[in-house]
C-alpha cells in the first residue's frame, strides 16, 4: 500500500467517523424535533378548532343528531390530518375521511391508535362540554421524516466524496516534494557520497535532508577511515611477513647457528605478526557492532591487577599500584577494561628505562574511575602526542604494532569516557583514561 493510498484511508476513515457520528447525533435531534412540532401542531389545532367553536355556541347549543356531510375536499397533502369535534358522545364536525372510532374511549392528551388497519396520532382537548380530537396519519410521518433524512443525508455523502477525492489530489501535492527527494536518491551511484542539495526542497524536508546529509557524512567519514585502515594494515603486515619469508629462506640455505638464529629471528616476526592481528580484531570488534557483554563485572582494582599480570608477566615490581578505588564497577565489560589498561601499562614499560619503574593510580569519583600511568620516559612533542592517537603511528622506527592506543581511545569513546595523553613536568608521559561507573553504584 502506498503512502498516499495509506494516508488517504486514515485521513478518509477519521472524517467519516467523525461525521458519521455527528451526522447520527444530528438526525437523531432532528427526529425528536420533528415529533414534538408534529405534536406541537396538533395541540394547536385542537385548542384553534375549540377556540372557533366556542365563539358561535348557536351552532352546536341544543343540537341533536349527525353530523352533516362535509363539502369540504382535501388536497393530497392535507390527506394525513384529520379533526373530529363531539358534543356528549355525538360526532358533531369531522373532516373527510375522519373516523369516529377515533373518540371512542379517547382520553384527553396523546395517544397512538390503530383505526381501519393504519396508525394514527391522536390528540384529545376537553373544553367547555366539547371534545376536540385531531389526528395525524404515522406513515405520513414516516414519509416526512425519511424526506427531511434524505435531503440532509445526501449533501452530507456528496460533501465527503467530493473532500476525499480533494484530500487524494491534495495528499498527492503534498508529498511530490518527497516523490523529488526520492528520485534524487535514486539517480546517486552507490559511491556517492556528497551531501544532496537542499535549495529546492520543501522546508519541511529540510530536516529530513539534514538527517541525510549527516548520515552520509559518516558514512563516507567510515568508508574513509576503513579504506586506510586496511591500507595502513596491508603495509604493516607486508613487513613482518617479508621478514619472516627471508629468515626461512636463510635457514633453509644455511646450518648450525646461523640456521638457529634465522629460525628465532622467524618465530620473532610470526609473534609480531600475531600480535599485530589481535590488536587489528579488537579495534576492528570495538568500532564494529559487537556485543562484547561477556557477564563478568569489571571491578576497577581486579582490572588494574589482571592488566597489571599480563603487562608485566616476568617484572610485576615494575609497575607501582596506588589504588582507592576498591569496589567501584565499571560500566562496560571486563575484557575490554583490562585491554585498554594492559596496552597503556605496555606503552609505559615499553618506552621507559629498565631499571626504573612506572606508577598506576586508580582514583574514583562519583561518575567515573580513573586510571592515571606515569612513565619516566623521554616523552613526545606536542605534534608527537596528537599523532600517537593514531593507527600504526609508532615513534622512529620502535617495535609495537601502533594500534595500542588508538584501541584504547576507541574503547572510552565507545563507552562514554575519556582518554588524553599529557606531558609530566619532571619528565616522561601521563597518560589518563577515564571509564564511567555503573550507576547503580550511586543508589546504594
Amino acid at each position: 500500500m502506498t503512502l498516499r493510498l495509506r494516508l488517504l484511508l486514515m485521513i478518509g476513515v477519521s472524517m467519516l467517523l467523525l461525521w458519521g457520528g455527528v451526522a447520527i447525533w444530528m438526525l437523531h435531534g432532528l427526529e425528536q424535533e420533528m415529533q414534538r412540532t408534529l405534536d406541537q401542531r396538533l395541540e394547536m389545532s385542537a385548542h384553534m378548532v375549540a377556540g372557533l367553536m366556542s365563539q358561535n355556541p348557536a351552532a352546536w347549543n341544543g343540537r341533536s343528531g349527525k353530523a352533516g356531510v362535509s363539502t369540504l375536499s382535501m388536497p393530497d397533502t392535507v390527506k394525513g390530518l384529520a379533526c373530529q369535534v363531539s358534543l356528549r358522545g355525538e360526532v358533531i364536525a369531522s373532516t373527510p375521511g375522519a373516523a369516529p372510532q377515533a373518540i371512542d374511549h379517547v382520553g384527553p392528551g396523546f395517544v397512538n391508535r390503530e383505526i381501519r388497519g393504519e396508525h394514527w396520532r391522536s390528540y384529545t382537548l376537553d373544553k367547555l362540554g366539547l371534545r376536540v380530537t385531531t389526528s395525524d396519519r404515522l406513515s405520513e410521518r414516516s414519509t416526512l421524516l425519511r424526506n427531511v433524512m434524505v435531503a440532509a443525508v445526501v449533501p452530507f455523502v456528496v460533501a465527503l466524496l467530493g473532500s476525499l477525492m480533494v484530500l487524494w489530489f491534495g495528499v498527492g501535492s503534498g508529498l511530490r516534494p518527497l516523490e523529488r527527494l526520492r528520485q534524487v536518491l535514486a539517480r546517486r551511484t552507490p559511491d556517492s557520497l556528497t551531501p544532496i542539495e537542499n535549495a529546492p526542497m520543501a522546508r519541511d524536508l529540510q530536516p529530513l535532508v539534514n538527517t541525510l546529509n549527516h548520515l552520509l557524512a559518516r558514512v563516507s567519514e567510515t568508508f574513509s577511515r576503513e579504506r586506510r585502515f586496511t591500507s595502513d594494515a596491508a603495509h604493516e603486515l607486508r613487513t613482518p611477513l617479508t621478514a619472516i619469508k627471508i629468515h626461512l629462506q636463510v635457514a633453509r640455505i644455511t646450518h648450525g647457528k646461523e640456521a638457529e638464529v634465522a629460525m628465532d629471528y622467524a618465530e620473532e616476526g610470526v609473534a609480531r605478526l600475531q600480535h599485530s592481528l589481535s590488536q587489528l580484531l579488537t579495534l576492528s570488534q570495538v568500532e564494529g557492532t559487537v556485543s562484547w557483554e561477556d557477564g563478568r563485572i569489571a571491578e576497577a582494582n581486579e582490572v588494574a591487577l589482571l592488566a597489571m599480570r599480563d603487562a608485566a608477566p616476568e617484572a610485576p615490581e615494575r609497575i607501582e599500584l596506588d589504588s582507592d578505588a576498591s569496589g567501584a564497577e565499571l560500566a562496560l565489560p571486563q575484557a575490554l577494561a583490562v585491554t585498554a589498561l594492559r596496552n597503556l601499562l605496555e606503552n609505559a614499560l615499553r618506552h621507559s628505562p629498565a631499571n626504573n619503574s612506572i606508577r598506576l593510580e586508580v582514583r574514583r569519583r562519583p561518575d567515573t574511575v580513573r586510571f592515571s600511568v606515569c612513565d619516566r620516559g623521554p616523552g613526545l612533542s606536542d605534534e608527537a602526542l596528537v599523532l600517537a592517537k593514531q593507527r600504526f603511528w609508532r615513534r622512529g622506527s620502535g617495535r609495537g604494532s601502533g594500534l595500542g592506543l588508538s584501541i584504547v581511545a576507541a574503547i572510552a569513546e565507545r563507552f562514554g569516557g575519556s582518554f588524553e595523553l599529557l606531558q609530566r613536568p619532571e619528565g616522561g608521559l601521563e597518560a589518563k583514561l577515564t571509564l564511567p561507573r555503573k550507576k547503580q553504584l550511586d543508589a546504594n
